[in-house]
């Protein structure tokens, strides 16, 4: 019967305090607050694993900081640049092979083993005879491109013009992917600040939070006398 008072005795002091065991003079001394308690102050967080997280996805060390509010918008736009990254490239691929085959076609041109300063040439020139002739004028012989395996004429004006403009916008497509890239690495940047930021201000929180534990209760002395006692708890 004492045993199932003492439990709904403790149960109910529970509802608004928490059980601190107390040694002192070799005795045990059960301590019930019966005052509110400030809780421990979380742990301290790390500005390098912050960083480290925001490098690998942007977005991550606001997570681990504990504040998502911007980290989301930023994880969302690594997401969307990822994306471009990748339709760029498919397009520009694209664009590549169809001047690639539009040249061997319209301009006679010999494809195999060509490199893209020649692809970007020929879109400039009627043939390689106009292209070689205007390099002899400014003596700069070494340019030339001569063979059969390296020469090339247009049918028209306008299939060197389309020839250039499909030129052009794979090159423009390439040259999206290298935007998208620096904006992923800038991307990153930002998210590395302000998670440094975030775990920062969480840390200087826990300064200022006064995380000391403070109660009162009834204890017993080894006697068996009760004594009204006090603790407090602080952490650094």
């Amino acid at each position: 019967m004492k045993k199932i008072l003492l439990i709904l005795l403790i149960s109910f002091i529970s509802l608004n305090a928490q059980s601190i065991l107390m040694k002192q003079d070799n005795a045990d001394i059960e301590l019930q607050d019966n005052f509110k308690v400030f809780p421990e102050s979380a742990s301290r967080k790390s500005t390098g694993r912050a960083i480290l997280y925001s490098l690998l996805l942007p977005g991550m060390g606001e997570l681990y900081a504990g504040d998502y509010s911007i980290g989301q918008y930023l994880t969302v736009a690594d997401g969307v640049f990822w994306g471009l990254v990748a339709g760029f490239n498919v397009y520009g691929d694209w664009e590549k092979d169809n001047y690639i085959s539009f040249a061997a076609s319209y301009g006679g041109v010999d494809t195999d083993g060509k490199d893209d300063d020649y692809f970007a040439t020929i879109g400039d020139y009627s043939s390689s005879e106009q292209y070689n002739t205007i390099q002899e004028l400014n003596r700069d012989f070494r340019n030339r491109y001569t063979g059969e395996a390296n020469a090339w004429k247009w049918r028209s004006e306008e299939d060197r013009r389309a020839y250039r403009n499909s030129w052009v916008s794979s090159e423009k497509a390439y040259n999206n992917v290298r935007f998208a890239v620096g904006a992923l690495v800038l991307n990153r940047l930002v998210s590395a600040i302000n998670a440094t930021r975030l775990v920062i201000k969480h840390n200087k929180s826990l300064k200022s939070s006064n995380p000391i534990n403070v109660g009162f209760g009834v204890g017993r002395e080894p006697d068996d006398s009760p004594k009204l006692m006090m603790m407090y708890r602080t952490s650094f």
